[in-house]
């Protein structure tokens, strides 16, 4: 599953964005800072045209989507029970998106080293290329989310963030749509602490 490292196109690139609920807030201390980058490459990817599906993890007990990220333009906001945001009604919509599959997806949400690892293996299952936008993801430990992202570097994923992602799908200044973008990266994105050691990132 070798990795065929490309530029993001949105045409074949998707967005999906996995269990970001209001019951996990309080255990999660960087949940602000992620809720915050999360919602900026959302609306990015909103703008572009990028499509969206959004998992909420057993919702009755956990929650909602938290209400600062706008999901309205999601293709599809679907309940779960798996860890894996690969489930069957899941998979169905992707092929009702793309006809088979995308060349790309841009996952992230939490926890990283439980729903984000196993929904980015199950995607390498299946030759798709996996971006992690770190700044987006968040565990309840940072050890947890760090050491995720080194696992899933080594099983082919690109480990990202969400300026480099906006920044890959606009691809140039003249882009149309690069005024209504540069509004939403002026801010500075927010700190999520990550590991500094570039050989686990």
């Amino acid at each position: 599953m070798a990795f065929r490292r490309c530029h993001l196109n949105p045409k074949k690139t998707l967005f999906l964005l996995c269990d970001i609920q209001e019951k996990f807030r309080p255990s999660m201390p960087l949940f602000d800072n992620m809720v915050k980058n999360v919602d900026k490459l959302t609306k990015a990817g909103k703008v572009l045209d990028v499509p969206l599906v959004v998992t909420e993890h057993y919702p009755e007990k956990l929650g909602k989507t938290v209400a600062q990220v706008d999901i309205s333009h999601a293709k599809a906001v679907m309940s779960k029970t798996y860890f894996s945001m690969m489930t069957p009604q899941v998979k169905s919509v992707i092929k009702d998106i793309f006809g088979e599959k995308p060349q790309d997806v841009v996952l992230y949400g939490l926890e990283s080293h439980i729903c984000i690892e196993q929904t980015a293996i199950d995607l390498r299952e299946q030759d798709i290329n996996v971006y992690i936008v770190a700044d987006c993801c968040c565990s309840r430990l940072n050890q947890d989310r760090d050491l995720a992202l080194e696992r899933l570097r080594q099983a082919g994923c690109i480990i990202t963030t969400s300026e480099s992602v906006i920044f890959d799908l606009v691809r140039d200044k003249n882009n149309p749509k690069f005024n209504d973008v540069r509004k939403l990266v002026n801010p500075t994105s927010q700190d999520m602490e990550l590991a500094r050691n570039p050989a686990k990132l």
